[in-house]
C-alpha cells in the first residue's frame, strides 16, 4: 500500500495531548492490536479504567482515536486509533509554543522507545533462538554531509515502509510474525564540553572516600 507521508504535527494542544505516558502506551496499543474498550487498555497500561476513558477521550478530541465498530450487543465502547501517520519535525521557524509542545513529545516518545530497548534486553535470553539472533543492537558512528544523511533517512524509511504495522496490517503476514520494533536516530552529533583533567588533590579525596568506604 503507498500511502502519503506523515502528517506533521503543529498544534501545540494536541502535541501535549498526546505527550503524556499513558495515551502514548493507549495509542500504541490500539495501533497494535486493534480496537478495544477503556477498560481492555486500562489493563494493558495499569490505569483505572475511568483514567482510560478520560485519556481515550482526549486522544479523540484531538483526531489520535475515534470510535470502532461495536462488536456483540454493541454495548460497549470500542476505540481504534486513526488511520494516520504523524511526524515531529522542529524548524527553525517555529513558535516558541510549538517547539516547546514539540520538544516535550519528542521527549516522551524519545523515553518510551528507551523504555521498550530496555525491556528487549531485560529478556533477550528468554527469546527463541531465531529471534536472538535476528535482533540488531548497533551503533554507528558516521562521516557524512548533510545530504547524505538525509538520503540515509530516506533509503531506512523506504526499506521499513512495507513492514509498518499500520501499513501491513494482519493479513497474509507468516504465522511465525510478531510485533518488532525498529528505532532509528540519525543526527549530527553535538560538541561534548571537556570535563578537564582532574586535580591530585580530587584524585586523593577520591581515594580516601573509597578507603572508607564512601
Amino acid at each position: 500500500m503507498n500511502r502519503d507521508r506523515p502528517t506533521p504535527l503543529s498544534d501545540p494542544k494536541a502535541m501535549r495531548a498526546l505527550a503524556h505516558p499513558a495515551r502514548l502506551a493507549i495509542l500504541t496499543r490500539l495501533q497494535i492490536e486493534g480496537s478495544a474498550t477503556a477498560t481492555e487498555v486500562a489493563e494493558v497500561v495499569g490505569v483505572t479504567p475511568s483514567a482510560a476513558s478520560y485519556h481515550l477521550r482526549m486522544l479523540a478530541k484531538y483526531g489520535f482515536v475515534e470510535d470502532a465498530p461495536p462488536r456483540g450487543d454493541g454495548r460497549e465502547r470500542l476505540w481504534q486509533a486513526r488511520d494516520r501517520g504523524m511526524a515531529v519535525n522542529p524548524e527553525p521557524g517555529d513558535e516558541p509554543e510549538v517547539r516547546a509542545a514539540k520538544d516535550l513529545l519528542i521527549r516522551t516518545i524519545r523515553a518510551d522507545a528507551d523504555g521498550e530497548a530496555t525491556r528487549a534486553l531485560s529478556q533477550r535470553d528468554r527469546e527463541a533462538v531465531e529471534w536472538r539472533e535476528a535482533a540488531v543492537w548497533s551503533r554507528s558512528i558516521l562521516l557524512l554531509d548533510a545530504e547524505e544523511l538525509r538520503t540515509l533517512g530516506r533509503r531506512i524509511e523506504e526499506l521499513i515502509a512495507p513492514y509498518r504495522i499500520v501499513e501491513r496490517g494482519r493479513e497474509g503476514v507468516s504465522t511465525g510474525a510478531r510485533v518488532a520494533e525498529a528505532q532509528i536516530n540519525l543526527f549530527p552529533r553535538a560538541d561534548r564540553p571537556a570535563h578537564g583533567l582532574p586535580t591530585e588533590d580530587h584524585e586523593s579525596s577520591r581515594g580516601q572516600a573509597r578507603e572508607h568506604g564512601g
